[in-house]
């Protein structure tokens, strides 16, 4: 056959170095599902709005469901993309004076927008359902780990003593934020640009409302030129993939300097692992680097995106080909790299003794006994400050030291004005450190565990909205089945 798409304007032979440049298969293979079901509700679209004949229905629902059953490698893969190659497979199949009438009040350009918001939408769903078990999994072991003290740090110093579900938390809520952002994300994508067609919409009455409810989109892109030339919620995809890949290569660079025999804190499972080919004492935590590496592969498909959209004119131009293939491994580095953390962190060995040791070293009850000194003295927090600041520097740290201290900075002993060997004793316990850091937000036991509960109850209701959404799109592609079987049922008749 003839190239359907160049015979009438262009030559029909194209150079094969061309057709492999202008060539979008291998990113296609992506949207090969996507496009047949794009094609399945336009048909039906246009059958009943009188286009098209009901036959002609019939006959082009059958054959898409014959290429489906084929697969994308059956395929001629001499057309420079998907869309193009099954409609030349129909016409194939069925002739051109059925086949050819598919595109009717269709644009390539509606159509690849819709199919990529299709697939994306199945992207960003999938990597809901995976942030949502990375949570849950965090919040379980948070529940575990409400009194295992460990330090706090700040600029990767000792600072403050913490616990260890403290910390966790801090992680999570970084994630659950971003679940909120591709919530936001999704809505954004989850719009159909069909009939938009090149970019001025079509003459054709067609019903747009129809489409995009047998495909699951919420609302529909309204402008036409908007519909078909927007990117941006590709852009704003790829900017949250990104915030959820820094979120976790944070949690993996944590993960491999607690694994190294300096801290000792956590010890990666024998999955996650990986040795020397030369060195045979070595477990290397190989899979928190590979994230880590993986971050700034994310990062770079923005940046690619960022730059290939940059001062394109309105409406459609080729150049948004080459936005597709970034998308698609930005989703896939984060989708993997979110399953992987969940993996990592629900099978590692956490060492609490080790943990628990180096929670008091480097003097991080210090901000205690400055705030004990503030409460029990008149004097106020700077010179306190300068008093504990002094102490950080000797070797002995008792309240006779102190006392020496605060005379020579204030000429008088903070145990004259009220510090007691208890309530010295008291600032410089670890535990007691914590349990007194019990305002909204802190690391006491009791504080961390209503901060779970919390947490434990906004997961739920991620749960609901993702369940309602999946179900939202799952129903509209039953429905669309229904009436592509109902059609050719009726055909057989």
């Amino acid at each position: 056959m003839n190239n359907i798409l160049r015979r009438g304007r262009l030559g029909s032979k194209q150079d094969p170095d061309v057709l492999n440049y202008l060539s979008s298969m291998d990113a296609d293979r992506m949207i090969f599902d996507a496009d047949l079901l794009v094609d399945m509700a336009h048909v039906v679209m246009l059958s009943e709005v009188g286009i098209i004949t009901r036959d002609e229905c019939v006959l082009i629902l059958r054959a898409l469901d014959t290429i489906k059953q084929e697969g994308f490698e059956k395929l001629d893969m001499s057309y420079e993309d998907i869309h193009i190659s099954i409609e030349a497979r129909l016409i194939n199949l069925v002739g051109e004076d059925t086949g050819g009438r598919m595109h009717s009040a269709r644009s390539r350009n509606d159509e690849v927008a819709t199919c990529i918001r299709f697939g994306l939408r199945d992207e960003l769903l999938t990597l809901m359902h995976e942030l949502i078990t990375l949570r849950k999994t965090m919040l379980e072991i948070a529940r575990e780990h409400t009194k295992t003290l460990m330090p706090g740090f700040t600029h990767l110093q000792h600072a403050q003593p913490t616990t260890f579900a403290h910390h966790l938390l801090a992680h999570h809520d970084a994630l659950s934020r971003d679940t909120q952002r591709l919530l936001g994300a999704y809505m954004r994508t989850n719009l159909s640009p069909l009939g938009a067609a090149a970019f001025a919409s079509t003459g054709f009455e067609i019903n747009r409302e129809r489409t995009r409810e047998l495909l699951g989109f919420d609302e529909i892109v309204e402008n036409s030129m908007d519909a078909v030339s927007t990117r941006d919620f590709v852009l704003e995809s790829i900017s949250v993939f990104s915030n959820i890949m820094t979120n976790l290569s944070r949690i993996a660079e944590e993960i491999i300097s607690w694994s190294c025999e300096e801290f000792g804190f956590v010890e990666l499972d024998d999955q996650y692992a990986s040795t020397s080919s030369i060195m045979p004492q070595k477990k290397n935590p190989d899979s928190a680097e590979l994230l880590r590496g993986k971050t700034g592969a994310v990062y770079g498909c923005l940046m690619s995106v960022l730059t290939i959209t940059k001062a394109l004119s309105m409406s459609y131009n080729r150049d948004l080909q080459e936005v597709t293939p970034h998308m698609w491994r930005a989703a896939g580095n984060t989708i993997s790299s979110v399953t992987i953390m969940a993996g990592m962190l629900s099978t590692m060995k956490i060492n609490t003794e080790k943990m628990e040791s180096a929670a008091g070293t480097g003097f991080s009850t210090a901000t205690e006994l400055a705030d004990t000194i503030v409460r029990t003295t008149e004097i106020p927090f700077r010179t306190a400050h300068q008093i504990v600041g002094t102490l950080s520097k000797s070797d002995v740290r008792t309240l006779e030291e102190v006392d020496r201290i605060a005379l020579e900075i204030t000429g008088r002993k903070l145990s004259d004005e009220g510090l007691s060997q208890e309530m010295f004793d008291g600032a410089l316990d670890v535990m007691e450190n914590v349990k007194r850091r019990n305002v909204v937000g802190g690391p006491s036991p009791v504080e961390v565990s209503r901060m779970i509960e919390e947490r434990n109850y906004q997961l739920s209701l991620d749960i609901d909205t993702l369940v309602k959404k999946a179900n939202f799109v799952q129903d509209a592609m039953k429905k669309l089945d229904n009436i592509k079987d109902s059609f050719i049922e009726r055909g057989n008749a």
